[in-house]
């Protein structure tokens, strides 16, 4: 078990919001927070690292998929706490909505799957998600509608 930081302040990470042909591209975790969930690919912003950088480095290490990041298209609270409720870590994390442009999801780093996901099973509650991920994709999926080709 993580042990409750000694730095109180949050910790920013971004996640990289993939949808093509009314999919959207999610990864398994396979480390806390929300191990075994479903959920974006995504992390920590390294020290000088951008956004984009970010974004696109996670996407890549997780999945393999090659895309191009066009805009930040919301930030989220993530919180990691234990059975007891204690806090352990706070992330913010910035979504980065992303054009695909080559390749096919092949987990990687700390994804146990990776795969495209039909927006309509994220409205059924098929798959175990992490909080947020259908809210994100579907505004994601509205706001790629508007994006030029």
């Amino acid at each position: 078990m993580t042990s409750p930081s000694t730095d109180p302040r949050p910790i920013s990470a971004t996640i990289a919001v993939l949808i093509r042909d009314n999919q959207v591209l999610l990864v398994r975790r396979a480390n806390p927070p929300d191990a075994g969930l479903w959920g974006f690919p995504g992390g920590k912003v390294d020290h000088g690292e951008t956004l984009f950088g970010a974004a696109t480095r996670e996407l890549t290490e997780e999945t393999g998929v090659v895309a191009a990041p066009l805009c930040v298209s919301t930030a989220l609270d993530a919180f990691d706490r234990d059975a007891a409720g204690t806090l352990h870590r706070h992330f913010i994390l910035i979504a980065v909505l992303f054009r695909w442009l080559a390749g096919e999801p092949v987990a990687g780093d700390d994804a146990l799957e990776a795969r495209w996901v039909d927006l309509g099973v994220l409205k059924e509650n098929e798959l175990a998600l992490s909080r947020d991920v259908a809210e994100v994709a579907l505004q994601a999926a509205a706001l790629m509608s508007e994006v030029p080709a």
